[in-house]
């Protein structure tokens, strides 16, 4: 099959040639950021009951299923429509496992061409604040979370996706936009306005913050 230049990776067209070795060096290429973003979606009520290496998986076989469909139409990133795959078995985990009636809107976003679990406010507070190993730094830490979860709760929460999407899954605006849905130069403004956002947030946590934070 013929694949317009420069749209896919090199890999991609390896396997579109009937490589199959290259679809195992592809899909191995991506596990570490995934393993981040399903880190961030998956709910935490799950931890001790679902591995993010069977999520992953899983989405791995359904992008293997459908890599013809894929490969017919590459409208983004190879990244981005498995890491689609991978956050829809996020979704059916949290289904399974959590037994609500109906979906919790609030708790997904509207990301390439339909719904995955939005990021936990609290993963992506964990983050933003690091690691405190002293029982006092400890429990100033936990106190700090509460506080700095509540208030990432009041971003919109394409804000905060955009940010965790730039910071912590490590992407271009370009791959972020077409994760999101957005034009580039929304998200770009997206990504602006959700930084001084956090700038103001994290500046009125009593004693600042420390970490890993963008």
């Amino acid at each position: 099959m013929s694949l317009p230049p420069g749209q896919v990776p090199d890999l991609v067209a390896r396997v579109a040639a009937g490589d199959r070795e290259a679809l195992v060096e592809l899909l191995a290429r991506y596990r570490a950021r995934l393993r981040r973003m399903v880190a961030l979606r998956l709910d935490p009520r799950l931890q001790g009951r679902v591995d993010a290496s069977d999520v992953i998986q899983e989405g791995y076989l359904d992008a293997i299923k459908r890599l013809d469909d894929y490969i017919r139409d590459p409208s983004v990133s190879f990244y981005i429509w498995l890491r689609f795959l991978v956050g829809q078995r996020v979704a059916d985990c949290h289904r399974r496992y959590l037994a609500r009636p109906g979906r919790d809107v609030g708790r997904e976003v509207s990301i390439y061409r339909g719904a995955m679990p939005g990021v936990s406010s609290g993963a992506l507070a964990a983050r933003l604040l690091g690691k405190l190993t002293s029982p006092l730094q400890a429990a100033m830490r936990a106190e700090r979370k509460l506080q700095l979860q509540e208030a990432l709760n009041r971003m919109d929460p394409i804000d905060r996706e955009v940010l965790v999407l730039r910071h912590y899954e490590q992407m271009s605006n370009v791959d972020a936009a077409a994760a999101l849905g957005l034009e580039r130069a929304a998200a770009s403004k997206r990504y602006t306005r959700a930084l001084e956002r956090l700038e103001k947030i994290l500046g009125d946590l009593p004693g600042g913050v420390g970490g890993d934070a963008p």
